[in-house]
């Protein structure tokens, strides 16, 4: 044993004494029940002690480490319902569950004779449960805090010496135990014995047409849900007892459209009276015509999950938690443009880079993402040239910036219309070595660009190349004509598909802990998708990770009138 650990251990002795004979009420004295909440989400989540410095742990007997290094959210998610990760089971740490006795597992005891299998086909189960018995007592405050700093639970059991001991004095201790207390209590609003509601968020200007397709497309995969093909509310009631918290999570679904009129600033007010008037679960898909910030922050205001809202237009950010989006839409396309510049070889440190857009929402995104990724290189500055609202691209203006900024990269962040004169690039001496421009915003209409540009002319592509996307929408299309569902825009029919699809199992894995972090987390868990996105090559959830789409292709395009792509890139990955 280290002199560390025997110094950790005098120390556990003298404080833990003081905490064991202190009463909640006293040692929170000083802070409202909001206040120490919130400090104890603090530690919980990030690892800071209340006055701001780092928690203090060890690690394996003798490490000292950062709390920050090993948030509790980190492997008991933020739900505090636990996790699991391979062989590795992590216990719940909320509240509700430490302060029961937890139930060794292995309760059933399968049937070894015919007689008896043909007991258990009759349901006669309970001469085949083993006893439960107690793998561990209920916490109470005191053994809570003890297991915390030494890593011994209410069995007298040491945990595994990977669960880190905590160097908290008592005030700290009540604080993070009084967080824990209150964890994952109250299930969330939106959810009662036999129905889930959720909501859709549209605005107004959106096109009639693509309203009711995405509407459409999300209620039949609803009703399927409700139509109890597999007679789910029968198997909650009477199914394997085995499988009873799984099945016990079905509820009906019930869907509500909440439609957002006039100005951005407005939709705020608007979102909290459809939330005060009928709360709801959390949001499926969704549409808006400009920015999804206005709902992304309305739901990390309220934490509402927001599941796959149909945008080219998300919130990029690092630490916001509770919209899943398909992708950093017009942002993932300058992101990807950057990391396969970076990749190229025969760019050097001496290339002139000129990124030339207009001021508007879909180049802004475009020029944001290139630029935060570039910088990661720390590459030289490209040089961006802005275009006034009214100026033409003319012929002229082609040859002049080739002429006067004599680039050896073009970025192009512009549409179609554009680009009519282009080609008037190709007849100088001097030719940009390659040219970038995205798809989304040229909208897929490849045929116009010249042939004589297209040796070094690049796009990003976000989606699945055509080849491979057909046969996988074939499958979507299929399902829609199944349900009577029109097949208007197959593309925005094939995400809200894949939404439905994802929906049911993470419902499943909520059991019957109706928490929102949970339902999240439960998307967190599921592996790799390739099979049920069409659109897509393939969709990647991790722990936290908030845009399911990782990549994007690098592509060129043959020439003549109905070009086809040339992959450039592998699925670029961010």
């Amino acid at each position: 044993m280290t002199m560390r650990y025997l110094l950790f251990t005098v120390l556990f002795c003298l404080i833990f004494g003081t905490f064991a004979r202190a009463e909640n009420g006293r040692m929170l004295e000083g802070f409202s029940e909001e206040e120490a909440l919130r400090l104890g989400e603090r530690m919980y989540r990030d690892g800071l002690l209340p006055s701001g410095e780092p928690m203090q742990a060890i690690v394996m007997g003798d490490i000292p480490v950062d709390g920050r290094m090993f948030a509790c959210d980190d492997c008991h998610q933020r739900s505090g319902l636990g996790s699991v990760e391979g062989t590795v089971i992590t216990w719940p740490t909320n509240g509700k569950e430490l302060y029961k006795p937890r139930r060794k597992t292995g309760a059933w005891r399968p049937p070894e004779t015919d007689a008896a299998k043909q007991d258990v086909r009759k349901k006669e189960l309970p001469r085949y449960w083993k006893q439960i018995e107690v793998a561990r007592p209920a916490y109470t405050d005191q053994s809570l805090a003890r297991v915390l700093r030494t890593g011994i639970d209410p069995a007298a059991r040491k945990l595994d010496p990977i669960m880190p001991l905590y160097l908290l004095d008592d005030r700290d201790m009540v604080i993070l135990i009084h967080y824990l207390k209150n964890l994952s209590v109250n299930q969330a609003p939106g959810v009662d014995e036999t129905t889930i509601r959720f909501a859709t968020v549209v605005t107004n200007d959106v096109a009639e047409e693509n309203r009711q397709t995405m509407i459409s497309t999300l209620q039949a995969h609803i009703d399927v849900h409700n139509s109890q093909s597999r007679h789910q509310e029968r198997r909650s009631a009477s199914g394997p007892f085995y499988k009873t918290e799984r099945h016990q999570a079905y509820r009906r679904l019930q869907l509500d459209v909440w439609e957002l009129h006039g100005p951005e600033e407005t939709w705020p007010d608007q979102l909290r009276t459809y939330y005060h008037n009928q709360p709801v679960f959390g949001l499926l898909g969704g549409m808006a015509s400009g920015s999804w910030r206005p709902i992304h922050e309305f739901c990390e205001q309220q934490k509402i999950p927001s599941i796959f809202p149909l945008t080219n237009f998300p919130v990029v950010s690092d630490s916001d938690w509770y919209t899943l989006y398909f992708s950093k839409g017009f942002y993932q396309e300058g992101e990807a443009v950057a990391r396969y510049l970076n990749s190229t070889e025969n760019i050097g440190p001496d290339s002139r880079i000129v990124v030339v857009s207009r001021e508007n929402q879909q180049s802004d995104a475009l020029k944001r993402g290139f630029a935060e990724s570039w910088r990661i290189f720390e590459r030289p500055e490209p040089e961006y040239l802005l275009l006034g609202p009214e100026e033409k691209l003319t012929g002229q203006f082609w040859q002049e910036l080739m002429q006067s900024r004599q680039p050896t990269i073009l970025v192009l962040w512009l549409t179609s219309e554009d680009l009519e004169k282009i080609e008037s690039l190709v007849p100088g001496e001097k030719k940009p070595l390659m040219i970038f421009l995205s798809s989304e915003m040229l909208e897929y209409s490849f045929s116009a660009l010249p042939d004589d540009l297209r040796d070094y002319l690049y796009l990003a592509y976000p989606y699945s190349l055509p080849e491979t996307e057909e046969r996988s929408l074939l499958a979507v299309q299929r399902w829609l004509q199944a349900r009577n569902v029109p097949v208007t825009d197959l593309q925005m029919q094939a995400k809200i598909y894949f939404l439905g699809w994802m929906l049911p199992g993470a419902i499943k894995n909520m059991r019957s802990e109706f928490f929102r972090e949970y339902f999240l987390e439960g998307f967190d868990m599921m592996i790799d998708q390739d099979y049920a996105i069409a659109v897509y090559p393939r969709l990647t959830f991790g722990s936290g990770q908030r845009y399911a789409s990782k990549g994007c292709y690098i592509v060129q395009l043959t020439k003549g009138s109905d070009p086809t792509l040339l992959k450039k890139s592998d699925w670029v990955i961010h």
